[in-house]
């Protein structure tokens, strides 16, 4: 009988240890996915989208310095395009809060398989076309050729999606994951 009872306390001891030793393990793994801060959401308060044609340099800017729920953004626009002439883009995304500025776009470029921009316009003519690739081949949008039509107005919309489905059918629709920016511009070409 007494054997019998001092396994039983062996036993429940030996639980209680388990128990305790689950939760610690477990209050340590919670702690480092709260401190790594991969998950965390950047704050994108400026989008800047330059496009170069030689000396002619155009660019589309968007700058919300306060984020969601403050004042309304602002949207530049420093120029028109010239009709049927190409362009090469490139995007950057700041967050001004910061001083200096935080370079998103470095974030975007480390984790380019886990992101994916779209542009898509009204004007009429325009034709965008992704030229970067990720590790996969699949395309980034970082880096874009535009090619103007004829004369016209329109606009000019940029998507940022986060966890994106890859690859997709170059809609932002199809591809799914969350967006991080997106953002409307007025845009002529003249």
């Amino acid at each position: 009988m007494k054997t019998l009872k001092s396994n039983k306390m062996k036993t429940i001891k030996l639980l209680a240890v388990l128990f305790i030793s689950t939760l610690i393990f477990t209050s340590c793994e919670d702690d480092r996915n709260d401190d790594d801060g991969e998950d965390e959401e950047e704050l994108i308060t400026t989008v800047n989208y330059r496009l170069t044609n030689g000396n002619d340099v155009v660019t589309l800017t968007f700058q919300d310095l306060d984020g969601e729920g403050g004042a309304e953004g602002t949207y530049t626009v420093s120029g028109t395009l010239a009709p049927n002439t190409s362009y090469t883009g490139e995007i950057e995304l700041l967050n001004e809060t910061e001083s200096p500025a935080e370079d998103i776009t470095e974030e975007i470029e480390e984790e380019d398989d886990e992101h994916e921009f779209f542009y898509t316009t009204s004007a009429p003519g325009i034709e965008i076309t992704k030229t970067d690739m990720d590790g996969d081949g699949n395309p980034i949008g970082l880096k874009t050729s535009l090619v103007t039509g004829p004369s016209g107005s329109g606009t000019l919309t940029i998507v940022l999606k986060h966890e994106p489905t890859k690859p997709n059918n170059g809609t932002s629709a199809d591809a799914g994951g969350s967006t991080d920016v997106e953002v409307t511009f007025d845009i002529q070409v003249q």
